[in-house]
Formats: structure tokens, C-alpha cells, sequence
């Protein structure tokens, strides 16, 4: 049995925890609840782990990304500038045939407009946006772990997420059906771009399942 600390994978959605759940990993969903995740976060840490790593859906802030293209990061800004781990990011890149490196952008807000998207991709020079990293990385660096990011994307550039999928995400990390269906009540005009948004993060999760299974029990980190 392996006596290797676990790695700490923080995800937004508990559909995401899913895609990497196995023995050597724990798995800790968002939820769009900061403190709430890094409490989460700073308490795995202190038990103990390998390193921490950014996984789940991402939003492309860079033309030219399509939907299940894997996004493996080198550096993170916005809410904090830090540096993943190098030797992470190439044996991910290494085990994700076609994954993309660079650059994320995550400051914990919602980016409500496709101009935003696109100004923040090209004033940071970076490919894709989470709601989560920032924090991981924080966390990260108060334990002196290495940090990574492995992201597949589920909207593009020109995209923008409607309301009814925005006001889905429960602090737990669980989907809010109910609140999906108030929003969809009070503009069903939003069904058409909804339909189109699950089935890209279908894809996505799909694409993270299979990402997991290449990526191996531990997420190819080389600690």
C-alpha cells in the first residue's frame, strides 16, 4: 500500500469531484464559496499532501479554443500572481496529447460579458478563467506546496454563460435546479443557449473522466 500523501484537487462543481475521485486524492469542491473553500483547502493541507492542483471546466479568455480543449497552466493572475510548479506542468502537458500551457486568469468573480473575456485574455496574456484558482494557489503557498492547473474548455471566447447556468451553482458545489427553473421562468428565451451550455460542460465532464484516467493516480505530479 502506498504511504504517499494525497493530492488536494479543488474543483468548482461536485459533478467535477466526481470525475477524479479514487484512493490518493481529495477532491474539494467550490461552490463560488471562498472562504468557504479556503477553509476547506487550508485544513487538507495541514494534514497533509503532495500538492494541490486546479481541475474541473474553464472558460476560454483566447480565440482559437474549442470546446474539450485541455488548458494546463504555467502561471496564475488576478486576485494573485504565482508561478505552478514546472515539473507538474510538463508531465501533465506531457500525459494530455494537444493540452494548450499558459496562462489563468482568477480573481473569483463571474465575468458577465463576452468584451471582458476577450480584455482580460489579452491584458493578462491568459487562455482561460475558473473561479477557483486563486484560492488553491493561496493555499499552495501558505503550505509551501507545488501548485498546478489542469482545465478543460467548456465555453469558448464568444460565449457567454446565461443567468439560468450562473445562479446554478449551490455553495456546496451541487446544481440548483430550482434556481435554474426560476430564471428560465423569468426569461425562457435563455432555453436555447442553456440547452447549448449543458452540453458543452457534458462534453467537459466526459473529457475530465478521460483526462483523470490518462493523467494517472496522481494526477501525473512528480513529487
Amino acid at each position: 500500500m502506498s504511504t504517499k500523501l494525497p493530492i488536494i484537487v479543488v474543483t468548482g462543481f461536485t459533478r467535477e469531484v466526481r470525475t477524479v475521485e479514487r484512493p490518493g486524492i481529495v477532491a474539494i469542491a467550490g461552490g463560488g464559496a471562498p472562504a468557504q473553500l479556503e477553509q476547506a483547502l487550508d485544513a487538507a493541507a495541514t494534514v497533509g499532501a503532495r500538492g494541490i492542483v486546479s481541475y474541473g471546466l474553464t472558460g476560454g479568455l483566447a480565440e482559437g479554443l474549442r470546446i474539450g480543449d485541455w488548458i494546463v497552466g504555467d502561471r496564475l493572475t488576478g486576485a494573485i500572481d504565482h508561478t505552478c510548479d514546472t515539473a507538474w506542468r510538463d508531465a501533465i502537458a506531457a500525459a494530455l496529447p494537444g493540452a494548450r500551457v499558459g496562462a489563468f486568469f482568477a480573481d473569483g468573480r463571474m465575468i458577465d460579458t463576452v468584451a471582458e473575456k476577450r480584455a482580460l485574455g489579452e491584458r493578462h496574456g491568459a487562455l482561460a478563467v475558473d473561479m477557483e484558482s486563486h484560492i488553491a494557489a493561496k493555499v499552495a503557498r501558505a503550505h509551501g506546496l507545488p501548485f498546478a492547473i489542469v482545465r478543460i474548455v467548456s465555453d469558448e471566447v464568444g460565449h457567454l454563460l446565461p443567468h439560468a447556468i450562473t445562479v446554478s451553482m449551490r455553495p456546496d458545489g451541487g446544481f440548483d435546479r430550482e434556481a435554474m427553473r426560476r430564471s428560465l421562468a423569468d426569461d425562457p428565451d435563455q432555453m436555447r443557449d442553456v440547452v447549448q451550455t449543458m452540453a458543452q460542460f457534458a462534453t467537459g465532464f466526459r473529457g475530465l473522466r478521460r483526462g483523470a484516467r490518462l493523467l494517472g493516480d496522481g494526477l501525473a505530479c512528480p513529487v
